[in-house]
């Protein structure tokens, strides 16, 4: 088969190969899937180049392997099925999720072979492109929004409504019933988080005070939030009494102290996601719903850059740079 790897840490362009592995074969429990499209995220070009993950205990969730096939997210279609593995028929639609947990083969390949669950239905009205956006920037998502509970009802605001999370935030909170503020920094990210009810350019407006008018003074039940320690201040001024803030980044601060006497007179709840390690039962809830919401048409999907696998590297460094404005995707034939 053909795949992507690297067999150690560095650039992009240094490490990365492309060329021909043996096609794997799944074992008790697991499925191997024919890949036609990869998603690549921030964290697969980190844990790649090792940029500050020891110290972050990546390394307990994703080891070292002699070689490397990066990448947790993926689609495509059922090839063949392990010995106990039931769950689908050769053929079917699927995308993939945590296919490098603790893993050294991920989805930048033809095939991969995982635990049955860690495959979902891919709707038809889906493509593989699409179906490839979804493991980490979807999941982490749900989990963000649904960690405590229901949210029909209840007002939410995510930060960084425009990112690859917080995109999908708003409109996962929005299909579930939920009155969604997001804040952005620029006009062109708004129309990204456009499907939030109110949208707050965090570079040219007060959060707190919008937020505050917006809900007539009563703050918000959750927030979303994508840099934590940045926030703090906003956050406690803007949360109901018992609200809860989910984060799932603070690279403004990766360390942040936070202000104990504010939120806790409020009763507020700090909780952080790491959506590799959340519990199964989590995992398999979020991947229901995400699901649903396909079916019901209430996702939109933002493709920023699509590269073939041959260009693997560049599709890394597209990512490390910053510069797209949604998801990249690799394409696989």
């Amino acid at each position: 088969m053909r795949a992507g790897w690297y067999e150690r840490k560095g650039g992009a362009r240094e490490v990365i190969e492309v060329g021909e592995m043996a096609r794997p074969e799944p074992g008790a429990g697991e499925i191997r899937v024919r890949l036609h499209a990869s998603g690549v995220n921030p964290t697969d070009c980190k844990r790649r180049g090792g940029q500050g993950t020891e110290d972050w205990g990546y390394f307990e969730h994703f080891p070292d392997f002699p070689r490397t096939i990066p990448h947790n997210d993926g689609a495509g279609v059922v090839d063949k099925s392990g010995p106990g593995a039931s769950g689908y028929e050769v053929g079917d639609r699927v995308w993939v999720y945590n296919a490098r947990y603790k893993r050294a083969f991920g989805t930048s390949a033809q095939y991969v072979c995982l635990p049955e669950r860690f495959l979902v239905r891919l709707p038809e009205g889906t493509t593989f492109a699409e179906g490839a956006c979804l493991g980490i920037p979807a999941m982490t998502a749900h989990r963000c929004l649904f960690a405590d509970g229901p949210i029909e009802g209840k007002t939410v605001l995510v930060t960084g409504g425009a990112g690859r999370v917080g995109v999908y935030a708003v409109q996962i909170a929005r299909w579930a019933g939920a009155r969604v503020i997001a804040t952005v920094s620029s006009d062109a990210k708004a129309e990204r988080a456009s499907s939030a009810e109110y949208i707050i350019n965090y570079r040219e407006e007060d959060v707190a005070e919008k937020v505050l008018a917006i809900t007539d003074g009563a703050g918000v039940d959750r927030v979303v939030d994508v840099n934590l320690g940045v926030n703090w201040e906003t956050n406690y001024k803007i949360l109901k009494v018992g609200g809860v803030i989910t984060s799932y980044s603070s690279m403004g601060d990766r360390n942040p102290r936070f202000p104990h006497y504010e939120l806790m007179l409020n009763n507020i709840t700090i909780r952080l996601v790491m959506v590799h390690c959340c519990p199964p039962g989590a995992l398999l809830h979020a991947a229901a719903d995400i699901t649903r919401a396909l079916d019901a048409g209430a996702l939109t999907h933002h493709i920023a850059e699509r590269f073939p696998l041959d260009e693997l590297a560049s599709a890394h460094e597209t990512v490390e740079a910053s510069e797209a404005v949604g998801n990249v995707i690799v394409e696989i034939d």
